[in-house]
């Protein structure tokens, strides 16, 4: 099956067995062995994803990084939490769950609840499960804006002819990321930016500040994320935490909001709602998000951050410009007749191949670009708001669109606990600790990140 993102006629599916292609794979925990306790979670695991869900092409999935995908399902959450019931309470595995704001407005459209109300049900229910802590992942999206930021007006300020540090172009997406790195290769990886994406930043957030806090050996906490797409499962993989040893992941489990969603509407479980839990201990705070209608939302606090360090402007509310379709919108800083700055959105891979076809002819104007994998963003993860027949459930959509606009927007260099985290947890924001765990260098098929990436 071609690939939904790729314009490539040859390209097609590898994530298949050996006897099945695109197969879906089940997740029914085994019949109750002799010994098992009584109330184990066995009706809870019909759900079931679909390997042609995944985004990413023949050329971005190995046959073994397709095995490992199909293993992250509800069938391995579920054999924690049955394990944890069969085990003295000093063996269990801490069950730590992270939820992408993106995925909050999906609970919300589909149960017709608020943001606050579905993000309570969410835990309420998660915790009825036996998860121990269920954390919303938009502190990790802070930290990720933040240093790309950073990283843009450095790059601004280094870019030159000889040397091009610009466009910058996000890195948030891992659909994306592992299409540039997997087929496009230079001279697309260079201009990547090299801050680590909210799911990579929860990561080590959960196994290493948070394992610390909570005196717990990193090793037995087991980290789920909540993700509109199935792309975060592949992220996962590579996901190392980066003051822990070689291969530690942060995060050893990914499901879709759909994925979730299917167990929630087949469990019978008395659920209770429940507040969200911080990193912090008891201080819990309502939803909110950056200001992105239906994105992970940098490309606007980037914007407002630049214009204000290198030219001292202030800037409110962005005005966009369509250009192609939608899903490819530009907004400029102008003075006295001048184009000062010139940023992009480029959803769905229609606009994405533009992008790398003008940037590689060298006729690229703008100096950043907010890329996405999905057409309409985030929002429109294959892992949530679709039909049984596979199609975006576009009036299930536009009710998500709507919730997430309502939700409070707050900027993140305001987040007094961001500031925080970079003194406690990193040793200041421009410490050696930052930018190791804040920051990756990116590698093109056969060749090694190139050093231009960032420059410190």
């Amino acid at each position: 099956m071609k690939c939904e993102h790729c314009t490539r006629k040859e390209c097609s599916k590898k994530t298949k067995t050996d006897d099945q292609e695109n197969a879906s794979v089940e997740v029914p925990s085994p019949a109750p062995e002799s010994g098992e306790e009584k109330g184990e979670f066995h009706k809870l695991a019909d759900a079931k994803i679909f390997l042609s869900d995944c985004l990413a092409c023949d050329s971005c999935v190995s046959a073994e990084e397709g095995v490992q995908v199909a293993q992250q399902n509800a069938k391995d959450f579920l054999r924690v939490l049955n394990l944890n019931k069969r085990r003295d309470a000093s063996e269990h595995r801490v069950l730590a769950v992270s939820v992408c704001p993106q995925s909050l407005p999906y609970f919300a459209a589909k149960f017709s609840l608020s943001v606050t109300d579905a993000s309570r049900r969410l835990c309420g229910f998660l915790k009825s499960l036996g998860v121990h802590y269920v954390f919303d992942a938009t502190i990790a999206a802070d930290f990720s804006i933040l240093e790309s930021q950073k990283e843009f007006v450095r790059r601004f300020h280094q870019h030159s002819e000889e040397e091009p540090a610009l466009p910058m172009l996000t890195s948030a997406c891992p659909g994306w990321v592992r299409y540039a790195e997997r087929v496009l290769g230079h001279p697309v990886t260079p201009h990547l930016c090299t801050a680590r994406s909210p799911q990579q930043i929860m990561g080590s957030l959960v196994k290493d500040y948070f394992a610390r806090r909570q005196d717990l050996s990193a090793d037995r906490l087991f980290h789920v994320i909540v993700a509109p797409c199935y792309d975060r499962k592949l992220e996962a993989l590579q996901e190392d935490v980066p003051t822990a040893s070689p291969g530690f992941r942060g995060t050893d489990c990914v499901l879709t909001s759909g994925e979730i969603a299917q167990l929630m509407e087949q469990s019978d479980l008395a659920v209770r709602d429940a507040a969200l839990d911080t990193l912090f201990g008891d201080v819990r705070e309502e939803a909110r998000r950056h200001d992105g209608a239906s994105s992970d939302g940098c490309l606007a606090p980037i914007f407002r951050h630049a214009a204000k360090e290198l030219f001292d402007e202030d800037v409110g509310e962005l005005t966009y410009r369509a250009l192609r379709n939608r899903d490819f919108r530009e907004v400029t800083l102008e003075r006295s007749g001048k184009v000062l700055l010139r940023f992009a959105a480029a959803y769905g891979f229609r606009n994405i191949q533009n992008v790398v076809l003008k940037l590689k002819r060298g006729r690229f104007p703008y100096h950043f670009v907010e890329v996405l994998a999905c057409a309409g963003g985030c929002l429109n993860g294959r892992g949530q708001a679709q039909t049984e027949d596979g199609r975006a459930d576009k009036a299930l959509l536009q009710r998500m669109r709507g919730i997430y606009a309502a939700v409070p927007g707050r900027a993140p260099e305001t987040s007094a606990h961001v500031q925080d985290l970079y003194r406690e947890w990193l040793d200041g924001a421009d410490a050696p600790r930052a930018r190791e765990t804040l920051h990756t260098a990116h590698q093109g098929p056969g060749r090694p990140a190139d050093g231009r990436d960032i420059k410190w």
